[in-house]
């Protein structure tokens, strides 16, 4: 795994539960885009979620599909 510091924002996109792919970027706004590509790209599939990660603080920071009753940062 690559280095928090240095790559803080960990982008996972699994497909029912399981991760099919990830990656980790140090640039908030780069990661934001990413998010949105995987889903723009992927996520038509049945059973898709991508959900965004602050390393840092282990907060999640975005996901979609939002789950019921929360607020997704991007």
């Amino acid at each position: 795994m690559p280095d928090p510091d240095l790559q803080r924002y960990h982008l996972v996109l699994t497909v029912d539960g399981r991760p099919v792919m990830r990656g980790w970027w140090a640039d908030r706004a780069t990661a934001d885009r990413k998010f949105l590509s995987w889903i723009g790209e992927r996520g038509s599939r049945s059973g898709v979620r991508v959900t965004l990660t602050d390393q840092i603080d282990g907060k999640e920071l975005a996901a979609w599909p939002q789950q019921p009753g929360t607020v997704s940062g991007t």
